[in-house]
């Protein structure tokens, strides 16, 4: 099951259920857009990857028990902010090759 972190692992900003400008890793590391795009460079400063949109869970039950009420989003923050000299480097590297490339 997909683990909706609740804020931008950089930032701290709010990314609640439903956030559109949230995007994750394969690892499911989760940032907002604007980290993405203007710090990491679209590089996981913890794998390497890249990022893509963060599915949104179905608020509702439509089918089989399968929305937000029964598989809620994480209530426990990652705040984990990162050196931005430290990544520039690392993401100096990557960010060149596309991510299906790294």
């Amino acid at each position: 099951m997909l683990e909706l972190r609740p804020t931008c692992e950089h930032c701290n900003a709010a990314l609640p259920p439903a956030a559109q400008n949230a995007r994750i890793c394969s690892y499911e590391c989760t940032f907002c857009t604007t980290c993405v795009d203007t710090i990491l460079f679209n590089v996981c400063p913890n794998c390497g990857g890249g990022f893509v949109p963060r599915p949104i869970r179905p608020a509702h039950d439509r089918k089989d028990g399968n929305y937000l009420g029964n598989d809620p989003a994480s209530r426990t923050p990652r705040h984990r902010p990162l050196d931005p000299a430290t990544h520039a480097a690392f993401a100096a590297l990557l960010k060149d090759i596309a991510p299906a490339q790294r």
